[in-house]
């Protein structure tokens, strides 16, 4: 890649690098006690998770019974929410409820009253003061300028999308260690990201503009490898 992907007005990135997939050494990062209820599953079995607003950074608010999240500009004072280690402090991240450590997983997320997001998967521990996609604990799929990338440890990736679906999948293989972004109208992973995933992960969002809304619990479409 030619130049850095610039992805929003809080997250700054450096210059990315073009390859067929973005593949990452593993580092543990530093981090605050997980409490996310622990998910050791079979590839026959689907996570299903809902938004923990324990995670929740103080300008987003959950809906839809936890599963959708919305971006408020100003958001609340965040001296008036619950002072916890598990809450993102810097920046407008929340995690899923559901740690995941095995298995073979899939869920989507509708994302078409959003212009700016990012959706992946993150360790448990990753530190409450970094954004995801900015560390090596993390791994994430974006969208910012009409356009996708993908994104670890603050390198970048374009994605090659044409448009903006309405609802996009997230395919995670933990033994494999792959992360993928599925067309949900023709059932293919678009990108995968690769990595050696050896701590507990956590499905993560990123949002600075309008909402997403998440639907996990579901059997993954045929024909993905």
């Amino acid at each position: 890649m030619a130049a850095a992907v610039f992805v929003g007005r809080f997250c700054r990135l450096t210059a990315g690098r073009t390859a067929s997939t973005l593949s990452v050494g593993y580092r543990r990062a530093g981090g605050v006690p997980g409490s996310s209820r622990a998910v050791s599953t079979t590839a026959a079995n689907y996570v299903k998770f809902k938004l923990d607003e324990r995670t929740a950074h103080s300008s987003l608010d959950l809906f839809k019974k936890d599963t959708g999240v919305i971006y408020r500009m100003l958001g609340i004072d965040p001296s008036h929410v619950q002072d916890n280690p598990e809450r993102f402090r810097d920046w407008a991240v929340v995690f899923g409820d559901e740690q995941i450590s095995s298995g073979r997983h899939y869920w989507e997320v509708t994302v078409k009253k959003s212009q700016e997001f990012r959706l992946g998967v993150a360790e448990a521990l990753m530190s409450r003061d970094d954004c995801v996609g900015t560390t090596s604990s993390s791994w994430v799929f974006g969208y910012a300028q009409r356009k996708w990338f993908a994104m670890t440890n603050r390198k970048t990736v374009p994605v090659t999308l044409v448009g903006k679906p309405e609802r996009v999948g997230i395919l995670l293989d933990y033994e494999a260690g792959l992360l993928g972004l599925v067309d949900v109208e023709n059932p293919r992973i678009i990108y995968a990201l690769r990595a050696q995933f050896t701590a507990p992960l956590c499905p993560a969002f990123g949002l600075w503009d309008g909402e997403l809304v998440t639907h996990s619990g579901l059997e993954e479409p045929e024909g993905l490898k």
